[in-house]
């Protein structure tokens, strides 16, 4: 059995997601291939995981390295899963691009790496990269399961389900947290052994549908009066974003605040500047994080690194359980993103949505959740239109798609005009220089 990980020079995430397949007997004898095109942070992941293939898995694994476009295929080669974890262009310049550009224009953004202006060009930029992958995986590894982690995941995701003959399906780590986070910060804690669910809908934008305790008690009554409370309160806290959802909308969606702050155009309006105080909202965010993660990697690295004592515990990621479920036969379930094809009967069929699925030895398989009621059908409706303009565009290299795409999105049409737009996206575009050339 072979697992390859592409963008293995995230090296947090490479330790984690192969650091859980060391944990998990059923994978500890597999060959884990690394592929990356930044020789250093390659091989800081081939250090830190060899330490934990040595400290927790007896050298059991055989550890790989693959550097550039040019060894690629035989990273892939014979794959039996694929993990995907790649950042097209990275913090600089592509990120730091993604935010100033629109700020000019009075555009301003949170994360922008899942919708609005900066997601799109993620998308955008990040699809022919995927086209080379797909090409190298139906040559090499056609039976290969694609573990897709990038964002933008719908777009991504959504592109490889339709475009390509991989078997793809997209995680997220926000939909296996989601009601335990919320129940823990509302006080109800007591409330999380035994619990039932029913989560629904996008990526970053799934819903809590059902919650109900181990007795059967619907919990959701109890969650609105709790979270209106909170959030009236004057006092602010980190969740304001989606415990306004759950007041006017009535349910709790998966991805946090900060994500969903720029998901619609009720939040971040140059018009009312006020509502950025009011409901906690941290403006350009990602930037923030992507400096502090950059600055501290290096004394990270020597933590980690540190008398060579590196361990592992299994994480919740669900990339190792799906891997475990398909290798030993036993179901596992999961929070996936797949091509519709009515799992969900009021969104688009060619749209990615996210919904549970069951994992056994014969793959994915998503379960019919039915009709979402029709506001929050709404609301996904109203950011799938972005991601299959993004996906047509990418497909197409069609600039004009480009400009749909960016109109389209909730936030960005609430701010700007279309000639702003427009202008907005030729910047854009001319800004990432290579990594867009060909869109015409």
């Amino acid at each position: 059995m072979k697992i390859t990980f592409m963008g293995a020079g995230s090296t947090v995430f490479a330790r984690n997601v192969l650091g859980d397949c060391m944990c998990t007997p059923a994978l500890q004898n597999c060959e884990i291939a690394l592929y990356d095109i930044d020789e250093k942070r390659l091989e800081d992941s081939r250090i830190i995981l060899s330490a934990i293939n040595k400290n927790v898995n007896e050298e059991r694994a055989v550890i790989k390295t693959y550097l550039g476009v040019e060894n690629r295929k035989d990273a892939l080669r014979d794959a039996t899963f694929v993990v995907n974890a790649i950042q097209v262009g990275g913090y600089e310049p592509c990120t730091v691009t993604d935010f100033e550009i629109p700020k000019k224009y009075g555009l301003q953004q949170t994360i922008a790496d899942t919708l609005g202006i900066g997601g799109i060009m993620r998308g955008l930029r990040t699809i022919p990269v995927l086209e080379g992958f797909a090409r190298d995986m139906e040559e090499v590894c056609p039976n290969t399961l694609f573990l897709n982690y990038s964002n933008p995941m719908a777009i991504l995701t959504g592109y490889m389900q339709r475009y390509t003959k991989i078997k793809t399906v997209g995680l997220c780590h926000s939909v296996q947290v989601c009601s335990e986070c919320l129940l823990k910060d509302l006080g109800m804690e007591d409330k999380l052994e035994g619990r039932t669910e029913l989560i629904a809908g996008i990526n970053h934008m799934a819903w809590l549908l059902d919650i109900h305790d181990k007795n059967g008690v619907d919990l959701y009554p109890e969650i609105k009066r709790r979270a209106e409370e909170k959030n009236t309160s004057g006092e602010k806290h980190h969740d304001m974003v989606r415990y306004e959802y759950i007041r006017h909308l009535g349910y709790y969606c998966t991805e946090s605040s900060e994500h969903n702050a720029e998901y619609n155009p009720w939040f971040i309006k140059s018009r009312y500047p006020e509502m950025i105080e009011e409901f906690n909202i941290p403006l350009d965010e990602y930037p923030r994080r992507c400096i502090k993660q950059i600055e501290g990697w290096e004394k990270e690295r020597e933590d980690i690194l540190k008398d060579g004592k590196i361990t592992h515990e299994r994480s919740k990621e669900y990339a190792s359980y799906i891997m475990e479920a398909v290798v030993t036969n036993q179901p596992y379930k999961i929070g996936g993103n797949v091509r519709n094809d009515g799992y969900i009967e009021n969104l688009p069929s060619d749209a990615c949505v996210e919904v549970p699925c069951y994992i056994d030895g014969t793959g994915v398989h998503p379960t019919k959740v039915g009709k979402l009621p029709a506001h929050l059908a709404a609301m996904n409706a109203s950011n799938i239109g972005v991601q299959l303009m993004t996906i047509e565009a990418a497909v197409t290299r069609d600039r004009k798609k480009i400009y749909q795409a960016a109109m389209l999105d909730p936030h960005t049409a609430a701010e700007l005009n279309i000639h702003d737009i427009i202008s907005m996206c030729d910047e854009l575009i001319a800004a990432h220089g290579d990594y867009m050339k060909d869109y015409k």
